[in-house]
């Protein structure tokens, strides 16, 4: 109760500060929450679960002065002229504090500091109001979503026998609750392929080859993919869409449904994945191929020392995240846009320093993010296809679902 009524208490100076607003308020919230989890070191399903949580409460808060969407929870009833930007801005940064009360002081100051470069205005206090009546509604859903249950995962094992002991990741995302999909296993994909098909063989040959930390059969170009891509989560999509935000000049709420319908797309896709990883717990390849002699596939000889470029990510091969991630937003960038031509954007990555890597069409950005997987040596070639299928299937899912026109026939 305290913590609220400092914040009622900051609320009421921050109305009487004025100066100037940023461009855009939702891009900006967007790299202070990929800051935020980025500095909280979150895996990417707890990640994108926060900032899908913030692009949502943004989009409500904004469309609901400027109702042109279907909301996703909330419509707050509140005047014309009220301020989209305060609004946005304390939608995005009491959900952040909602989510992470430890964090509360920070991401106030931050609020606060935002809040006072708008203009003191009647819109201004309106604006405030809808952002807080929203995000409450939102963080009161999401805390009671499953994210925050304890890891229950059974490692594979029988009496006596050592296994490796790191704690797995996000083995209890299978049961989170999705922000557009019926069920986590609404996309969950057929069983990998058999062991002892020639698919397997080849697939895990390629892998073999390529994906190995010391190949020689990987091009330059291919290991830099790999390096490149070794970036997960938030910080390897975001910075494409706020580029194509700028790029197309887009208003606030165009920003805030382009933004939202991205965040909930990826946010669903992780859930989905999670569920097919664990549902189906498939070998990584370092694992098969150093086993390569118990698969009943007289085409895979094992090589005991294989090594991938990289540590494995702690979580089940089958599908591929970083593959159903990107296709997720590939699919609604292409969606919203039109087409998948796309002005040019650029990325740089902390795993990859001094190279940069430029797109003009999403799923060749796509197509980049899937090889290099296998070049890193993490996904079978399967593995990236399937992911790639299931990001797809959530994208169109999102926008076939989420924040529809209100103009058009059945939406009315």
């Amino acid at each position: 109760m305290l913590k609220k009524l400092r914040w009622a208490a900051s609320i009421m100076v921050l109305i009487a500060l004025g100066g100037p607003v940023s461009a855009d308020v939702i891009t900006d919230w967007n790299e202070k929450a990929v800051a935020f989890v980025t500095k909280h070191r979150m895996l990417p399903p707890q990640a994108e679960r926060v900032i899908a949580s913030v692009h949502l409460a943004m989009f409500d808060a904004v469309n609901s002065i400027e109702p042109r969407y279907r909301p996703y929870r909330l419509a707050v009833i509140t005047t014309k002229d009220a301020s989209p930007e305060a609004a946005a801005a304390v939608a995005a940064g009491m959900v952040l504090a909602g989510l992470h009360p430890n964090d509360s002081e920070e991401l106030n100051t931050q609020m606060a500091a935002y809040l006072a470069a708008i203009p003191s205005s009647v819109a201004k206090s309106n604006g405030i109001k809808v952002g807080q009546e929203v995000a409450a509604k939102i963080v009161a859903e999401r805390k009671a979503d499953g994210a925050n249950a304890p890891d229950a995962y059974r490692p594979k094992t029988r009496p006596g026998v050592y296994v490796p002991t790191p704690i797995t990741a996000s083995s209890m995302w299978p049961n989170v609750k999705p922000f557009a999909m019926q069920s986590p296993s609404q996309f969950r994909p057929q069983p990998p392929i058999s062991l002892k098909s020639k698919e397997w063989a080849t697939d895990y040959n390629e892998i073999k080859s390529l994906g190995g930390k010391a190949s020689t059969k990987r091009t330059a170009r291919q290991t830099e993919d790999a390096q490149f891509w070794l970036i997960t989560g938030p910080a390897s999509y975001y910075p494409i869409a706020r580029q194509l935000v700028a790029a197309k000049g887009m208003n606030v709420l165009d920003s805030a449904r382009f933004m939202a319908l991205a965040s909930a797309a990826v946010a669903d896709s992780f859930i989905a994945v999670f569920d097919a990883k664990y549902h189906y717990d498939f070998w990584r390849p370092i694992t098969a191929i150093r086993n390569g002699d118990v698969d009943d596939n007289a085409a895979t000889e094992l090589e005991a020392t294989w090594q991938p470029i990289d540590n494995t990510p702690m979580h089940p091969e089958y599908p591929c995240a970083h593959c159903i991630s990107s296709a997720s937003i590939a699919t609604v960038i292409e969606t919203v846009l039109g087409n998948p031509d796309i002005p040019e954007v650029t990325m740089t990555s902390p795993t990859s320093p001094g190279t940069t890597h430029r797109w003009t069409n999403v799923w060749v950005y796509a197509d980049e993010v899937a090889m290099a997987r296998i070049y890193a040596g993490f996904h079978y070639r399967f593995s990236t296809r399937v992911g790639q299928d299931m990001g797809r299937k959530v994208g169109r899912h999102v926008m076939q679902n989420l924040m529809q026109p209100i103009n058009v026939a059945g939406n009315r």
